[in-house]
């Protein structure tokens, strides 16, 4: 459900997160007045932010307490009501290129001394994950016809490893059936054809192409390819390619949110020993990365200049032990491949502006390094 709020009420619900950001304790109408000189009444004050609690957006842990921004009140201040900051992210950037050496170091010495960097700059667990390996290539790819209406694609790497993906064939229902002998034509045509175009290219590379580009001819089949190679690519992704670089710890325990025991011990036994179940929400691969607006366009925060990262808030996180967490993901490719991820692990009292310019300026500059 979408929330429609006026100026003023925007404005309130900023204050009323960057103060709970900057002290950790609830926040009523005449600490605003005081701390960001409204000019308004306190009675003012106090309808906007109950509009706001009954929206969802506020709340208070306690009858008597002011209030506290909710993960949705979170959501909204990170899409409409800040930007990154776009002078902390040139710092950032610039810092990284003074103190790290890309031309004679190796790059996952980069790795180490970038998650030390990052996690040193925003106070938050940095996490980093190490650069997908697998550089096999696309030797030869056949499609076949198995039952009526349905199709094998039998992939073979230059390593002669085989993938195969068993598919339905996309036929209109105001079509008429094809002839089986005609499909086998056109599949065989259409082989030839992707075979000349993609012959040398990688698995993350097959999954990430713009499948819009294939030649008009062959575009009714655009989705059902692009399709085939997200499924051979998301089969083919490695075990050994989940190991997580780790840093700051210690600082973002810190916290007051992280003053429960329980609540450490299950976090930390998540960094050490379940990064196979955090990884993914990290690294998001390129067939996640291209899903649809309807599914994936909340986690996401475009900044002017059109980059992305992925912000996931509080119940967003499917995991357990951080759904009290902000988690803050930006890919690093090479070339236009993405192959690994910078993200930020810190309470959803978060300092955003910041935490998204220098996850953004820390995959821009493994980027460029990698390259």
């Amino acid at each position: 459900m979408q929330i429609h709020l006026t100026d003023r009420q925007q404005h309130i619900l900023w204050a009323t997160v960057r103060h709970y950001i900057a002290t950790a304790e609830p926040v009523g109408s005449k600490a605003l007045l005081e701390e960001y000189k409204l000019s308004v009444s306190p009675a003012t004050v106090r309808n906007a932010m109950n509009v706001l609690e009954k929206a969802g957006l506020l709340y208070q842990p306690h009858t008597s307490a002011g209030r506290v921004p909710s993960d949705s009140g979170y959501r909204i201040y990170v899409d409409q009501l800040i930007s990154p900051d776009g002078t902390l992210a040139r710092q950032v950037e610039q810092l990284l290129q003074d103190k790290l050496n890309k031309e004679n170091w190796s790059f996952e010495a980069l790795l180490q001394g970038a998650a030390q960097i990052l996690a040193t700059l925003s106070g938050y667990i940095t996490l980093i994950t190490m650069p997908q390996t697998r550089t096999t290539q696309l030797r030869h790819l056949q499609l076949v016809q198995m039952e009526p209406g349905q199709v094998m694609l039998i992939v073979v790497m230059d390593n002669y490893e085989t993938q195969s993906v068993l598919m339905e064939l996309p036929i209109p229902i105001d079509v008429p059936k094809p002839d089986a002998e005609i499909i086998d034509r056109e599949l065989q045509i259409l082989s030839n054809f992707l075979n000349s175009q993609l012959r040398g290219r990688s698995l993350l590379e097959l999954a990430a192409l713009d499948w819009t580009q294939i030649d008009r001819e062959f575009q009714s089949y655009g989705e059902f390819l692009k399709n085939l190679f997200a499924e051979v690519s998301r089969r083919s992704q490695p075990a050994a390619c989940t190991q997580i670089l780790i840093r700051g710890v210690a600082e973002v325990l810190r916290q007051p949110e992280f003053s429960e025991l329980q609540q450490i011990k299950t976090l930390i036994h998540l960094l050490e020993e379940e990064q196979d179940q955090l990884w993914p929400l990290i690294f998001e691969s390129p067939e996640v990365e291209g899903i649809g607006e309807s599914q994936a366009g909340r986690l996401c925060h475009k900044n002017q200049q059109g980059k992305r990262v992925t912000v996931r808030i509080g119940a967003e996180n499917p995991l357990e032990p951080i759904r009290t967490c902000t988690l803050i993901s930006a890919t690093y490719r090479q070339g236009t491949v993405p192959v690994g991820s910078v993200g930020v692990l810190g309470p959803t009292r978060m300092v955003y502006e910041n935490a998204i310019a220098v996850v953004e300026a820390a995959a821009d500059y493994l980027s460029e390094a990698l390259s």
